[in-house]
C-alpha cells in the first residue's frame, strides 16, 4: 500500500511503500509521549525505507533521544533517528540503522485513508504516564515493555498484508 504524509504546515510530504499498514500498536514509552504529544502515546506503522520520497527534506530535521542511567548516571544515545518537521515540528517517522530496511511512520502524519485494525497492541506501559488511560477493547493485548510480536508477525498472524 502506498502511504502519503505531510507535516502540519505542509512544508514537508512524503511517501512510501508499507505492507502493514494497519495502526495498531500504541506506543507509551517516555520518548514517544514526548515527542509525539498525541494523548501520551504514539502510533507507528511500518514502511518500506528504500521506497520513502520526500519533498521538503530541507525542512526536516532529526533528533536521537539520550537516557541517563538513574544508577551510574552514563547517558547513552538511542540509535533511532526520529525525523521533525523545523517550522511546525510535527513527528513524522523514525528510522534506526540497526533495521536500514524499515521505516516507521506515525500514524497521525499520514494523510492517506488507513485501515481500521482489528486489535491493539499498547506497549510499553511501564513508562506510561500516570495521567493517560488505557482505552483497552477486547482482544487487545498489553505489554509492560516490547511484545515478542513485531509489526510484521502481527499483520502476517491477522491475514492483513498488503
Amino acid at each position: 500500500m502506498k502511504l502519503e504524509g505531510s507535516c502540519h504546515c505542509q512544508s514537508v510530504r512524503f511517501s512510501l511503500r508499507s505492507a502493514h499498514p494497519y495502526p495498531y500498536n500504541i506506543c507509551y514509552c517516555s520518548i514517544c509521549r514526548k515527542t509525539a504529544g498525541s494523548g501520551g502515546y504514539a502510533i507507528n506503522l511500518s514502511g518500506n525505507a528504500g521506497s520513502l520520497k520526500i519533498e521538503g527534506e530541507q525542512y526536516l530535521s532529526v533528533y536521537q533521544a539520550r537516557r541517563t542511567d538513574s544508577e551510574s548516571q552514563v547517558v547513552t544515545e538511542s540509535p533511532s533517528r526520529r525525523s521533525f518537521c523545523k517550522i511546525c515540528g510535527s513527528h513524522l517517522w523514525a528510522w534506526d540503522p540497526r533495521w536500514p530496511e524499515l521505516l516507521h511512520p506515525h500514524a497521525g502524519a499520514i494523510d492517506t485513508s488507513l485501515p481500521e485494525p482489528p486489535e491493539h497492541t499498547h506497549l510499553m506501559l511501564a513508562s506510561k504516564a500516570a495521567w493517560v488511560p488505557v482505552a483497552k477493547s477486547e482482544g487487545d493485548q498489553c505489554f509492560d515493555h516490547y511484545p515478542a510480536e513485531s509489526i510484521e508477525m502481527w499483520h502476517k498472524r491477522l491475514g492483513l498484508e498488503r
